[in-house]
This record gives C-alpha cells, structure tokens and sequence, in this order.
C-alpha cells in the first residue's frame, strides 16, 4: 500500500508538470498592487496566468516578477510580447483600469503583431522588461505606425488624436528627442482603412488649439475640434497631385506649424540674403514674411546691429531667406534661362537687373493693431542707382519706407517753420494792432459826430422832399393841370395831322373855306 501510493502520488506530480504552462520574467520598477498567487495575467480579459514569486532584482533597481501562465498559452511567449501592470488612469485618451478599484491590478499581455501566413515564427521568449504605462494600441491592432517629425512637441500628448478631414482617424502613441536633440519624433498610429491615405504626397500639421487670421477676408477661426482645442491634435491631407499609393509602416513625415503652410508649395532651394536698414526697425521680427507683389517668397532669419564708421551710426543687417521656387515652375525655369545659373550657384544677372531696374526693399506695416512690420520687394524707378555685387549673402538695397518719408516732409516743415522769424512778425503785428486801435478811436471822436450831423441834414432833406410831394400840396395839382394842357395839345396835333393827311394842298393854299350850311 505504501508503494501503490507513493506511485500514485508521482503519478499525479508528473501529470501536474505535465500540464503546467511555462513559467516567465517580467522586469518591473515596483511591485505595487502585485501579489504572489493572486496577481493574474490576463490576454484580452481573460486570465491566461498566475504570479508565482516577486523578488528584488540583485542591483535592487526594480523587481522580477515570476509568472505562469496556461499550457495553451505558450504561443504568447515571443519576442516583442509587452507586459505592464494594470492600474487605474486618467489619461487624454480616457480612464481606463477602473475595474481594479474592485478586483485589484493584474498584469495585462500583448504579444506581437500578426505577421501573416508566409511570415516567419517569432522566437520564443521568457524573459521581459515590463511596460510602466499601458500601450495606447494593441500590436495586433489594424492599422500604420508612421513617424512625424517637429521642432518641438508642443501641446502633443500620447493619446491625442489624428484627422483626416475633421474626422478622428488614429492618435499619438509615443514620443521622443531626435537624434542630436534638434528636433522631436512623435509617432502616430492610424486606423485601417484610414491608412490608405498617407502616401508620398501627405503632409501632417498641427491642428492643436485655434488657428485665427485677420486678413482681406476679415477674421476667420480654424480648429479641428474641442478635444484638439484641450489636449491638441494632429491633421493630415493628401496632395492632388502625387501618387495615391499607401505609404508603407514606418515611413517618416514633417509636421507643420499649420494647415496653411502644410499646403503650401515646396520652399526647394533657399537663396540667402541681407538688408541693411538705416532707419527703426521696430516691429520686425524673426520669421516675419518678404512680400513680393502680394506674394510671401521668404521670411527674416535675423536681425542685428552694425557700425558704419564713415557716417558715425548704427544701422540694422536682416538676414533672410528667399525661395525662387514659389515663384512657379515656368516663373522659375525662365529666370534660369535668362541667368544661365542654377538656384545652389545663382549668377546674379536677374538680382542685377531688377537692383538696376529699381527693385528695393521696404519695410512696411502689417499690422496697424500691433504695429507689426514685414519686408516688401518693390519697384521704384525714380530711385537712385546702386551699384549690385552678387557673393554668398548678396545685399538687396533698401528704401524708406511711406512713414519714415512722411516723417521726413514732416521734419523738413519744422526745419522751415524755425526759420520763420515770429518774434519780428509778433512785433510788426502788435504795431499794427496799436495803429488799429488808434484809427477806432479817432474815428470814434471825430469821425462819429460829423456822421451824426450828415444824417440830421438828410432827415431835414428827406422831409422837404416828402412836403413837395403831399397830395395837397402845388406841386401835385400843377402837375396834373400840365398833363391835361398836354393832352389838349396832343389833341389837336392828332386832328391837324388827320386833316393834313386829306387835305395836303392846305400846306399851300391853307385851309379851304368851310362849306355854306344846307338850309
């Protein structure tokens, strides 16, 4: 009986060891919420594994965690398998672990991603460096992984998301400094079969927070959506004209400050210039535009002070960069024709020609609210000729712009007003102000009672006319009997007339006797 049950005994400790899974190491820094023989290791919310024994690693930096899982779960213990604790989390993307308030924390599992049919079997693997934060996408999630790279992160934040035409597509998963430190490299995951359309000809920009621009069309507002607003986003579109091909996993991308330089055209080679400006530049600032004809062909690198020791001044040198391609393709190949150059190793002869036909440079004002200046590339014939020299940094002449030329007209006014002799002006006008007075007042004490006089006497004169000229009186009833001796008169002229007019012989003979009356 002692045999027959030790045997049964090995029988089952044999049939034990055979069905049990494989054992594995996961490298932690701490072992919070974690216990031996409750802490399970769970695939998909189902317990796949035990934690056998928790023990300092010997440097003590961190803890290794043994774990067993299933027998039908070896397959999970592969290169590229992540394990990290679960825990409750609040993270841009969302809470996540909150059933662990209840359950406590267990260790979650991702193996590998699907590599396909014909793909080779991943090694296996038993020991692992554990994850502190949870993965934001699963490995064997749909989708591409592609690196964007940016001058700096911004309001990025793993979990924030990406759009494509306003509509939230993937999200950021992690981030790092680039080789060098001179830049960041943000990774983004997006979503099949959203993938489909990065290609060669997408561009990525930063669609975090709201985008305002004052400009011919008034103000105007631009963001992706709240959620970008709060924790920042990412946008991409696809250029029109490039191949619409998919772009493989991993491919590399620039993020744009904004949508509107991402669509902007391709800067291509830059042409290095400098102006020097003898006058305030205050309000131009680094990355402000260079206009031409309406038209941003570049942007200030720079600005500094120099000495000009033959004029005993200051003066300020802007560094800029020109891009001749934004120009256009047929703009540009013309100007190479006729420059017989090309962009890296310019000739000079078209910068000669407009310097020679009078093209300058002149600061003007952007903004009237903050006073914000930029560089505008203008023609002014009547300008006085300089002589070009085409080097490495050529210098475009300049000239003033309205405002220092209206400060200048006004400076010349003041000259000439100080030359204006006021004091004598002042003094001939205070004479000629005591010559008034004197003249008022003796017309006041002459000039005043002779008037007085000459009125009265034309009172009397009036009165006498108005006397003559009473109904009653001579002058009236005179005139009224001349007007009817008058009349008589005109009369008999009439009657004389008439009579002459019949009898014209009594001119000669006089007048007829009257004939004898009929009795």
């Amino acid at each position: 009986m002692p045999i027959v049950a030790a045997l049964g005994g090995l029988l089952l400790v044999v049939q034990v060891w055979l069905n049990a899974g494989p054992t594995a190491i996961i490298h932690f820094q701490t072992a919070e919420g974690l216990e031996a023989g409750k802490t399970q290791v769970r695939y998909k919310e189902l317990a796949v594994g035990l934690v056998e024994r928790l023990a300092l690693n010997p440097d003590r930096s961190g803890v290794d965690v043994t774990v067993r899982l299933e027998k039908d779960a070896i397959g999970l213990l592969q290169e590229g398998t992540v394990f990290w604790v679960v825990r409750p989390r609040l993270t841009l993307s969302g809470v996540s672990g909150l059933s662990t308030l209840l359950s406590g924390s267990y260790i979650g599992l991702d193996p590998s991603g699907h590599r396909g049919k014909d793909a080779p079997r991943p090694k296996s693997q038993y020991e692992f460096t554990g994850l502190e934060v949870p993965p934001e996408v699963s490995q064997d999630r749909a989708g591409k992984r592609f690196t964007l790279h940016a001058q700096d992160l911004g309001s990025l934040d793993i979990g924030s998301p990406v759009y494509y035409r306003r509509i939230a597509v993937g999200q950021v998963v992690g981030y790092r400094l680039s080789k060098g430190g001179q830049g960041v490299d943000v990774q983004v995951f997006v979503d099949a079969p959203n993938d489909a359309y990065v290609n060669a000809g997408t561009r990525f920009w930063n669609a975090s927070g709201v985008d305002f621009s004052v400009d011919a069309r008034g103000l105007r507002m631009r963001s992706q959506s709240l959620l970008s607003v709060i924790v920042g986003g990412v946008a991409f579109d696809t250029q029109e004209q490039h191949s619409h091909q998919a772009a493989a996993g991993d491919a590399s991308f620039v993020i744009y400050p904004n949508e509107e330089a991402a669509r902007a055209q391709p800067d291509g080679v830059p042409l290095r210039i400098r102006m020097r400006f003898d006058q305030s530049v205050r309000g131009l600032a680094v990355g402000a535009p260079i206009d031409a004809y309406g038209v941003t062909i570049g942007q200030v690198e720079a600005i500094n002070l120099d000495f000009d020791r033959s004029a005993r001044q200051f003066y300020a040198v802007v560094s800029a960069t020109l891009y001749p391609e934004r120009l256009g393709g047929q703009t540009l190949s013309e100007i190479q024709d006729y420059a017989g150059g090309d962009l890296e190793h310019p000739s000079g002869k078209v910068l000669a020609a407009m310097v020679k036909r009078g093209t300058r440079a002149q600061l003007r004002i952007g903004n009237l609210l903050t006073g914000q200046l930029y560089v505008a590339m203008v023609e002014l014939p009547n300008s006085k000729p300089v002589e070009f020299k085409m080097e490495d940094e050529p210098f475009i002449p300049t000239a003033p712009n309205n405002l220092d030329q209206l400060q200048q007209q006004i400076n010349s006014i003041l000259t000439k007003l100080d030359r204006v002799p006021f004091d004598a002006i002042g003094t001939e006008l205070s004479g000629a102000l005591r010559a008034a007075s004197s003249l008022v007042r003796r017309m006041d004490t002459q000039l005043a009672p002779e008037a007085q006089a000459l009125l009265r006497q034309a009172n009397r004169s009036l009165a006498a006319v108005g006397g003559l000229l009473a109904p009653d009186s001579v002058l009236p009833q005179n005139t009224d009997t001349a007007l009817r001796e008058l009349a008589r008169a005109a009369r008999s002229l009439r009657e004389l007339s008439d009579y002459l007019q019949t009898n014209p012989e009594a001119l000669l003979k006089g007048r007829a006797p009257d004939a004898p009356a009929r009795r």
